[in-house]
């Protein structure tokens, strides 16, 4: 059976600024990879996106997903989350995405929160984990 848990040993990528690599499937197939903050919340790992973004639409059409975080440091050590998309959630989304700023640049607010830009939350529930380093 596949591992599904983070290692306690690599929650620090979590916490700290490691930009993650989130592929998702384009409709003809293809794989689209982008750097994403990431977070995680103890059961799922999760991304925080706008509607409408290609990453979205994928997710829309097709959860499962890897998720690939790099160790700034190390970079031989690293941790890939195979899974899919559990949940979306718009509720708290742009506090969450306030929350990866502080995280991730240190301001206290998203900077390019755009007039009626939908954020919303992917939940990644973990189905394979590969922890390297």
């Amino acid at each position: 059976m596949a591992d599904t848990k983070i290692p306690e040993e690599f929650l620090d990528l979590f916490k700290n600024k490691s930009f993650a690599h989130l592929g998702t499937f384009m409709p003809d197939g293809s794989i689209q990879i982008n750097p994403v903050w990431v977070d995680y919340d103890g059961k799922y790992v999760l991304i925080n996106t706008q509607r409408g973004r290609q990453k979205d639409i994928n997710m829309q059409r097709d959860p499962r997903v890897t998720v690939e975080i790099q160790d700034a440091d190390n970079p031989y050590r690293y941790i890939e989350v195979r899974g899919v998309v559990a949940e979306d959630v718009e509720e708290g989304a742009e506090q969450h995405i306030d929350k990866l700023a502080k995280k991730y640049t240190g301001a206290d607010k998203y900077p390019h929160l755009g007039h009626g830009e939908v954020r919303v939350i992917y939940k990644i529930k973990p189905e394979r984990v590969l922890a390297h380093g």
